[in-house]
This record gives C-alpha cells, structure tokens and sequence, in this order.
C-alpha cells in the first residue's frame, strides 16, 4: 500500500514497519511543482502536468440506444407447480454453495454475527453479512451489515430492470438481516461488454445506471461509491450487463436476524411487495414494510425473517426448514400453485409466535415436524437437502469421497496413570494476580488479537512479540528476543494461522523449526521444569505444539513417521465450521473449570487438521489420560461421522495435554468467542480454557 506521511517521521515510519515485519520503503515525494515525475536508473520516463491528470484523459462523447428491452417489463414470477420443488432447489441459481463457502476463513477476528450456514445443521444462509466491529479492548454491540443483490438472468433481459432489481434486492436482503432501510448506503459494480462505437451496446450501462438511480431515488438512498468495467468481451462472447448492487448499513449485533426456522409450532407469515405494472416495485410500499419489520424486530416478536427474491416461497421455505431441520405446513390459503401471490421478489417470510400487526401480511401456515408440506404434497426434508446440494456437490464437495466410519472410535481407557491435576500443581505455583501472557507472532499468523483479548477478558496480561524474517538479522534479533521473553512470562500461547502460507509437506514447519531453536527449547524447557508455567497451541499452534513433541511429550524432541501429526482433512479442503467438542478428561490445569463429557460448540478453519497416529500411539495417549477433547455428535458421543468429526480425525481427536497436563494443543478456535458471535449457531460457545490457565496463577 501507499502511505503518505511527514517528511520528518519517514525513518521513525520506516522502523516502526520493520518491528511489523513488514517492508517499507521512500519512494516518492510529494512537491508544488504541478507535475508527476518518474525516473528510472536516473533517467527521466515520466513528466505530465498534474492539470492534464485532473482533466481524466481526454474526453469523449458516444451515442446512446436505449431500446425497448431497457423499459419494458422483462420478468414476471412463475407460480410454482407439482413436483418441481426438487427440481427448482437443483437449479444453479438456487443451489447450496456450502461446499464453496466453508472454503473461507469465517471465524478469523471473532466478530462474525451470522455464520455463513445457520442452524444447528449449518446449512441455511442469512440474508446478509453482520460482523461486530473489530476492537483491540473491550466489547461491542455495535456492527456493520452487508449484503448484495444481483440476478444475470433479469440483467440478460432489462438492464434497467436488473439494475432496479439488484439495488432494491440488495436493500431487502440487509432489512431481512435486521438493517434499518434508513441507515443503508449502496456501492455498486459494475461490469459490460465492450462499448465500440455502438450505440445499442453504449446502451446497456446507460439502461443500467438509469435502473439503479430510478431504485436508489424512490428508496431514497445513495450510493457512496463504485467500481465499473467495459471490458467483458472476448472475441464473440460478452458478459451479460451486470450492475452488482452491494447495501451496507451500521446496527446492533443484538438486532441481527437469521432465517432458520427457530421452532416447531410457530406462526410463518408473508408480507408482499406489490410489483407495479411498470415492473418496479412500489417503493413506498416497501419504505413502509421495512420500518415496520424493524419495530417488530426491536420489540422482540420475530423469530426468523427472510427475503424471498427470485427464489420464489417453496424454495425460499425450504432454505428456512433445513437449517434446525423444522419443517412447514402450508396454510389453505396457499395449498395450490393457484393460490400463490403473483410476485413475491420483494416479499418476506416471517417466523413468529406472537400475533403481529402488520399491513399486507397474511399467515401461510405454521412450522412443523422434519417435512415440508405444500402444494398438495410433502416432502421429507432430507431429500430436499440432497436435490439443493447435489448440483455443486462434485465440484465442492461438503463431505469426503471415503468415509471412516467403519473404524469406529477407541474407547476412554481408565488409568493410574492420570496427569497431576490443577490442583495438585497449584501448590508448587508463584502466585500472580494478572499473569503474562506471550503470543508470538509469526509470518502468516491471523489470530494474534483475538488471543490477546481471550485472555485479557480472563484477567491475564498479554505481550504480542512479532517474529521478524525478512533478513538473517531480524531472525537472530527475533529469536533472541523471543527467548528473553519466555523467560519473563507465565504462559506461552501460539496462536491460529498460515505460518509461511502453510509451507509445503506439512504446516507449521516454520513454528516448529523456530522452537527447536536451542535458545528457544531452553526457554520452553525452563518455563514448564523450573517455572511451573504454561503452554498452549491452538490450530496453527497446535500443528507445532505436535511437529515438536511438545504436546505429546511435553518437550521438544525429535519427531518421526511413527510420531503424533496433523494431516490434510479427509475432505482435502480447507474447512471452516463449527463443530462440537467434548471434555474427554480434565486432569489439565486448562480444562479445570470443565467437567468430564462437557460439550462446547467452537469453530475450527484449517485445512491441515486431521490428528493421526499409530495405533499404538493413540492407545498410549488414552492409557496415561492425554486425549483431552475430542469431537463428537450433538449428543456427546466421540464419532469418526462427517461432519461432526470435520477431518476425519483418528479416534476423534480434537486436542491432547502432555504427560505433565501443563502443554495443551487443540484444533478448534476456543479464543474465537465473543456475544452475539455465530448467534445463528446453537450451543455453549464459551469454552474456559482461558480463564482456567489465569486461574492456576492466582
């Protein structure tokens, strides 16, 4: 990035980057000479008059054809038929992209408010995009909405109705989502066909911009920036016109909405949009069903709400049913494809309990038992979930081609040979009231901040150190650094991330060379034998806490092909989800606020995180009580079954202690936890690993 700062704090920027690890470098100036000025090699290559650059180039002028095709109605809702639910959720336009999504990091900054697929199956999309603000300290209910409208086939046809239609979807969708229409600004993103000298194909954008200014006006909302192209052309093939309407509006996280049904026996209601013969929606119609929606919302009487767009009701139901598996039965009002409202692209599906007061709404039936039943017909809603997902399925998978099943999951074994609990170390402990906490930083490392504020929310103190690489000097400089920091603080804590973008053939490498450095396993060593402290590694942690021995030894060592290691998931995906996870044993001054078979919900995003072992191995770490989480079903039993166990795990594996119970490895992301985070996503998300490593301090 460019960075322009006072000539004065040039060095003092330049060394304050260095300590980031991060490049910086003087390369320009800027003067009142009116002109940009390049040179190369000390040669002169550029010298253009800055009031040549503010004229934007030379201007130019083109004829504009509009046509029919930019004002006349191009689209109108098909009522569905008999049948063709199954069908419909298979389309392309319609399909899960579960498989796609989960390929994402959505955890990363412990700010997302909706999970990307909702429900205690994780299968239903939100409306929008809701993330907290990011801070270094403290909480917040303060968030940020985002979501985007934008239907190519609409587009193909009208460019001004696919326009209007991408802005006034884009708008909904944030309402769905909990956003005050009010509060929402528009970007827009533009991208055509090569324009030539051609007045019809100039006037694609034109129809196009004319549709989103006609929304935007009868919405009264503006549009705070953009980004457009006219280069999508190859040879005899053009993009179709595309006017990507993205809405963004600030809100409360407490407000957000999701649109999983949340429980059986509830009321499911429509509220419509009329559609006006011009083929635009009527805006003060909508103005007002929005402000209302909000109210509803703020007083507590909306369990779900959601926009339908082009989706139409049957598909748009099915998405709410599948999350929480909470199936529907239609209302005898809308029992037969004849029944159906002629439009329903502005429309809403609201779950309730209460009556609501609500102008243009009408009751459509109520939610029900695993099925789904509508137009005369019910279907199970296992086979709607596998006609939605089966289009994407060979190209993004959502499970393993091979399943693992069959190797069962190796049972707890009890033992005298248990580690020395919490208690049993306390006793031997310097006590400190705000213990310290190092977080080292390494090339890739991503979860830095969200492990400082874990830990602060618990009582410790933190240091986040970064290690520096871009010359041999700053890796001497930062290992002697690093040790001398250890040796100062209670707990080592490595976090999450891509330590070197996952190097080839394993990752972590990188971490791992670094801690078996001498200076560096002195210092760990000195730390767990002579200072009683503590360790933990989570996901990009833990892979190292394993390539070194540190968390199955409790020291490091050298590893080989019968050590413990993390792999590439059974998927061969990176994944992102939540996953439960059980207490196998809590013999660990970590897991000493837990209890044996306490199930958490936590999030987990690798692509390398599959724990695998010899036999002989795994039956070592269960016999002297090592195995401390492993990953289970929604009712607490250890499965090898995809995708409770996300990455086909051996014997279930999700995190082990040392011998010594004080080095703590775990896969999934237990610092990524704040309220209101993944509200979307039942189950105890908090899990105290945190607080109990403060607390075997104080």
């Amino acid at each position: 990035m460019a960075v322009c700062v006072d000539p004065k704090e040039i060095d003092y920027f330049i060394q304050e980057a260095d300590k980031e690890n991060l490049e910086c470098v003087h390369v320009a100036d800027v003067t009142d000479s009116g002109r940009l000025i390049m040179t190369w090699r000390g040669k002169e290559i550029v010298n253009i008059s800055r009031a040549f650059l503010d004229t934007n180039g030379v201007q130019q002028t083109a004829a504009v054809e509009i046509g029919s095709a930019g004002l006349k109605p191009a689209f109108s809702d098909s009522a569905p038929t008999e049948s063709s639910l199954p069908s419909t959720l298979s389309d392309l336009r319609f399909s899960s992209q579960k498989g796609l999504g989960e390929m994402f990091d959505s955890s990363v900054g412990a700010g997302t408010v909706l999970w990307p697929f909702g429900g205690k199956h994780q299968l239903t999309p939100p409306d929008a995009m809701v993330a907290k603000l990011p801070l270094l300290e403290g909480e917040t209910d303060h968030a940020t909405y985002m979501s985007w409208g934008f239907d190519p086939y609409l587009s193909e046809k009208s460019p001004f109705l696919g326009a209007a239609y991408a802005v006034t979807e884009s708008v909904c969708k944030a309402v769905a989502a909990g956003a005050r229409l009010s509060d929402i600004r528009l970007t827009l993103q533009e991208y055509f066909p090569r324009l030539g000298t051609d007045p019809k194909r100039w006037g694609l954008p034109f129809a196009a911009l004319l549709g989103a200014f006609r929304a935007q006006h009868g919405l009264r909302l503006a549009a705070i920036g953009g980004k457009d192209s006219m280069s999508g052309s190859f040879n005899e093939l053009d993009v179709p016109p595309t006017l990507v309407s993205f809405a963004l509006a600030p809100g409360l996280a407490s407000l957000a909405l999701s649109p999983e049904f949340k429980k059986s026996g509830s009321t499911v209601s429509l509220v419509e949009t009329p559609i006006l013969e011009n083929g635009l929606p009527d805006f003060e119609t909508l103005k007002q069903i929005a402000g209302s929606l909000h109210q509803l919302n703020k007083a507590g009487k909306i369990l779900a709400l959601h926009h339908i767009g082009a989706a139409g009701i049957p598909v748009a139901l099915t998405r709410m049913a599948l999350g929480n598996r909470i199936g529907f039965v239609a209302a005898d009002c809308i029992r037969h494809a004849n029944d159906f409202p002629n439009s329903t692209y502005f429309a809403f599906l609201i779950e309730h309990e209460q009556t609501i007061s609500l102008d243009r709404s009408i009751v459509i039936g109520t939610t029900a038992a695993e099925s789904l039943t509508l137009l005369g017909e019910t279907h199970a809603l296992t086979d709607l979930q596998s006609a939605w997902q089966s289009t994407l399925e060979p190209v993004y998978p959502t499970k393993p081609e091979s399943s693992l099943c069959d190797l069962g999951v190796l049972a707890v074994k009890s033992s005298s040979s248990q580690p020395a609990s919490s208690a049993d170390h306390r006793s031997l402990v310097t006590r400190h009231s705000k213990p310290l906490v190092l977080i080292p930083t390494f090339p890739g490392t991503n979860s830095e901040y969200d492990s400082a504020r874990a830990f602060q929310r618990a009582g410790a103190e933190t240091h986040i150190e970064v290690f520096r690489n871009l010359s041999a000097e700053h890796i001497e400089e930062s290992i002697a650094s690093l040790a001398k920091h250890i040796s100062e603080s209670n707990i080592l804590f490595l976090p999450g991330g891509f330590s070197s973008g996952d190097e080839p053939d394993g990752s972590a490498k990188f971490i791992a060379t670094i801690l078996r450095n001498p200076r560096i396993s002195d210092a760990i060593s000195d730390l767990l034998e002579n200072r009683d402290g503590l360790v933990l590694g989570i996901c990009n942690g833990f892979q190292a806490l394993i390539k070194t021995g540190l968390a199955t030894h409790g020291k490091v060592i050298e590893t080989g092909a019968e050590s413990a290691t993390l792999v590439h998931n059974d998927i061969t995906r990176h994944i992102s989800q939540y996953v439960h996870t059980r207490v196998t044993t809590n013999s660990s001054p970590w897991l000493a606020n837990m209890k044996t078979g306490e199930i958490h919900t936590v999030p987990v995003s690798h692509g390398e995180g599959k724990f695998h072992a010899p036999t002989e191995v795994i039956e070592s770490l269960f016999a002297s009580g090592q195995i401390a989480t492993q990953y289970c079903d929604p009712e607490g039993n250890p499965t090898m079954t995809h995708p409770f166990n996300p990455n086909g795990s051996l014997a279930a594996i999700e995190g082990i202690t040392s011998p010594c119970g004080r080095v703590f490895g775990k896969m999934a992301h237990s610092e990524r936890y704040s309220e209101h985070v993944a509200k979307n996503i039942p189950g105890t998300k908090m899990q105290p690993i945190f607080a109990a490593g403060v607390a075997y301090f104080s």
